[in-house]
C-alpha cells in the first residue's frame, strides 16, 4: 500500500523573520522527504507550500508550530491544497 501524498500552504505568524526560520523549515522539510518552497511575506509572517506523504506533511506542520530558536510562533494557518505543483526539492523563496 502506497503512502497517500498531502500538499498544505501554510502561513506561519508571530516572530518569525530574522531568526533563520526559512533556512530552519527547509532543513527540517528535507530531513522529512518534502518538497515545496518557503518564503518571507512582506507583513512579517512566512509562507510555506509543504508536499509529500501524509504523515511527513503533518510532522512537518508540529514542526513549524514549534520554529526554531530565537523564534516565537503566534500561530499556523493551514490550507489543504488539491493540485498543487511543488517542486521536485525544497526551496527557499527571497
Amino acid at each position: 500500500m502506497q503512502a497517500e501524498h498531502r500538499a498544505i500552504q501554510a502561513r506561519i505568524s508571530g516572530k518569525v523573520q530574522g531568526v533563520g526560520y526559512r533556512v530552519w523549515a527547509r532543513g527540517e522539510a528535507m530531513r522529512l522527504g518534502l518538497t515545496g518552497w518557503v518564503r518571507n511575506e512582506p507583513d512579517g509572517s512566512v509562507s510555506a507550500l509543504i508536499a509529500g506523504n501524509s504523515d511527513a506533511v503533518a510532522a512537518m506542520i508540529d514542526r513549524l508550530r514549534q520554529g526554531p530558536r530565537g523564534a516565537a510562533v503566534s500561530h499556523v494557518e493551514v490550507a489543504e491544497l488539491s493540485n498543487a505543483e511543488a517542486p521536485a526539492d525544497f526551496r527557499i523563496i527571497a
